[in-house]
């Protein structure tokens, strides 16, 4: 029997730079889970995370985003409630006029004092992470 390992996925945390205090994207999922969450998806075989981080944005918010940093790796067992899977999160940045497509009902970019309080999956965390590193520098 093969190992079963986690799904990996990955997230994008979008910084829009032709914006006052750098406000990021979040999209309203138009599959289940429904609510808010960050851009993202799961990696294709044969694509490497970097890839897959500008494939889903670009399939999600229609924007050329270039990668800044490799945030964190998520792992946390019961992260995704249909799935064990991994998120390896990027910080990017972005300007122009988002639209939403692909699996984003809506999209929305939030100042970081107005993110909504409950997102999908960890995604509370990730961005109470990001705001804690953000405001670190």
């Amino acid at each position: 029997m093969p190992p079963r390992n986690p799904i990996p996925t990955v997230d994008i945390i979008i910084e829009m730079w032709d914006r006052p205090h750098r406000p990021i994207i979040l999209i309203e999922r138009q599959n289940p889970p429904y609510g808010w969450a960050l851009p993202g998806g799961y990696v294709d075989y044969g694509e490497s995370v970097e890839a897959a981080a500008i494939r889903e944005a670009k399939e999600e918010t229609c924007l050329k985003i270039d990668l800044l940093d490799q945030f964190h790796v998520y792992s946390a067992p019961n992260r995704d409630p249909r799935q064990h899977t991994l998120s390896v999160v990027f910080l990017a940045k972005a300007m122009g006029e988002p639209v939403a497509a692909d699996d984003a009902k809506t999209l929305r970019i939030f100042e970081l004092w107005q993110i909504p309080d409950q997102l999908c999956f960890d995604h509370n965390q990730i961005l109470m992470d990001y705001r804690m590193h953000r405001f670190q520098h």
